[in-house]
């Protein structure tokens, strides 16, 4: 009994933490989701606290991911449906469980190492290790459901934070809270019944009350110091500053179903839609135009009598023009002279490439087959061109007629340091470029909040433009400017402004995460052999 009771505390955690980001919303849940994990941690042994954190983490990132099984069916794509379904599903468990390891190393570690700690030094011990797994996991290819992430684009208020250390600093705030918060519970301080006011021993008295609810007192002073900072970050104007350069940028948003490109005339609908959107804008007075990822997924710069009517009328305006398309590898040492890159190029129909940037995060299964001996036969390419998709250089920066820019294709949102290396390097403008209509659009929503919390982090606007939906202005402390609705073509003109400013996270990276693990090595050392 006493197991199933355990077990329901740490799923019911994982449930709450799982109704934070779209389509629930519920951000405020973050600061209080934790918490029955972290009793747990302080009071099963090692191996049943590590199975706790894996149930509240396949809780939390199965219900935060689940729309990757949205991927079903693909029929369209020559995919049976059952093996469509099993697909979608083994995708989705892997992921999730990948997550549930993650939250299970977490709190195997706070039950191994922090039981007879103090609290100060366990609430370090417990930062130092969410934020190192979560650093690690970045590393890898499963990365998008960061406690930091869970309070975009809602909680613009505390999200400010992240311009200190990046998301690193969001996850430890929200580390801090529920400990903060499970260590009161533990200590349960209601059951001193003292009344508040005594006559004769006032000060006494309340002085034993703030110290049995200190725990509570200091994550209510927490709090309130972060939403403060958070005020004097937005109270600045950040939209136009002494070195900000005005730019009249547009998006097409050209909604077009992927199940679409297995037509005949398919590319024709495509193409018809960004010309036509490109025309429109260009004669609103855009100065730049952004299009989706793969928004024309032709091979670029090679000729297609397909594209011919998009490239004549970019040839009539020369507003240059961010185009989503496939680029020919650029690596001379690839083995398959058909690999090919998922790329945006910046053309002005001066036959000139502008610009280019390569998509460095490839999406597993959709770009390219992890675990190929055993999946590859199962899973059929979207694109009818022949290789692989192959990544762009890691350090590649994007400069432009108007500087340097910062970009970003789909999947690339979810990790911070892309963003931060370009925006060091001199980046002056998020670029983010996605297509998710093989997805529910609550995916969509999630995306816009991954690039609202890379544009506070980076004090930049961001363009995002996708193929049908949540296409947007962002501007620095992540206030949407404008949205677009889902499923629906449209087009939309905003002045944004490039900028040279740079936030400590920009300046020093992510130095939170190393700071609190030496400190931490410190404390258990001093613990361990004092």
């Amino acid at each position: 009994m006493r197991n199933l009771q355990n077990l329901l505390f740490a799923a019911l955690g994982g449930v709450l933490m799982g109704l934070t980001p779209d389509p629930f919303s519920q951000w405020w849940l973050a600061w209080i989701a934790l918490i029955p994990l972290w009793m747990l941690a302080q009071k099963l042994k090692f191996k049943s606290a590590i199975a706790m954190g894996a149930v509240w983490g396949f809780c939390y990132h199965g219900m935060a991911l689940f729309w990757i099984t949205s991927v079903h069916p693909m029929e369209w794509m020559g995919v049976p449906w059952w093996t469509s379904f099993w697909i979608a599903t083994l995708v989705w468990l892997l992921i999730t469980g990948w997550g549930a390891v993650l939250s299970g190393l977490w709190a195997g570690g706070m039950s191994l190492l922090t039981h007879k700690l103090n609290v100060p030094s366990r609430i370090i011990i417990a930062c130092a290790i969410f934020s190192g797994l979560e650093i690690v996991w970045s590393w890898g290819p499963l990365y998008w459901t960061a406690l930091g992430y869970t309070q975009s684009p809602h909680d613009l208020l505390l999200l400010q934070i992240s311009r200190l250390s990046g998301q690193q600093t969001m996850t430890s705030a929200i580390v801090v809270i529920n400990g903060l918060l499970a260590e009161t519970l533990l200590h349960k301080p209601w059951r001193d019944r003292q009344p508040l006011w005594n006559q004769q021993k006032q000060s006494i008295v309340l002085l034993n009350w703030a110290k049995q609810w200190r725990y509570a007192i200091a994550a209510i002073v927490m709090l309130l110091a972060m939403s403060g900072y958070g005020a004097w970050e937005m109270q600045s104007d950040r939209m136009i500053s002494t070195n900000s350069q005005a730019i009249k940028a547009g998006i097409i948003q050209g909604n077009f179903p992927n199940a679409l490109t297995v037509k005949p005339k398919g590319w024709e609908i495509a193409v018809n839609n960004y010309t036509k959107g490109y025309e429109k804008l260009a004669q609103s007075g855009a100065e730049m135009i952004v299009t989706p990822e793969t928004a024309i997924s032709f091979l670029y710069p090679n000729y297609d009598a397909r594209r011919e009517p998009f490239d004549q009328v970019v040839e009539k305006y020369r507003v240059p023009v961010w185009l989503g398309g496939f680029g020919k590898t650029r690596n001379p040492n690839t083995e398959d002279p058909n690999n090919y890159t998922n790329s945006l190029f910046l053309i002005d129909g001066s036959n000139k490439i502008l610009g280019q940037y390569d998509k460095v995060r490839l999406v597993p299964v959709g770009e390219y087959i992890p675990f190929k001996p055993i999946l590859g036969s199962l899973i059929k390419r979207l694109s009818p061109l022949r290789g692989e998709v192959e990544a762009g250089s890691s350090e590649q920066l994007v400069d432009t007629p108007w500087g340097r820019f910062i970009v970003g294709i789909c999947y690339e949102s979810a990790y911070p340091a892309t963003f931060r290396f370009q925006t060091a390097a001199g980046g002056r403008l998020i670029l983010s470029a996605s297509n998710n209509a093989h997805f529910a659009s609550y995916m969509s929503a999630q995306h816009h909040a991954q690039d609202v919390a890379r544009a506070i982090e980076s004090d930049r606007w961001a363009v995002r433009a996708t193929n049908t939906g949540y296409s947007g202005f962002v501007d620095p402390n992540g206030r949407t400017v404008w949205l677009s609705d889902v499923n629906t073509y449209e087009t939309h003109l905003e002045t944004v402004y490039l900028r040279d400013t740079k936030t400590l996270y920009v300046m020093w990276g992510d130095w939170l995460t190393p700071l609190l693990c030496i400190t931490s090595v410190a404390i258990y050392a001093k613990h361990r052999f004092a």
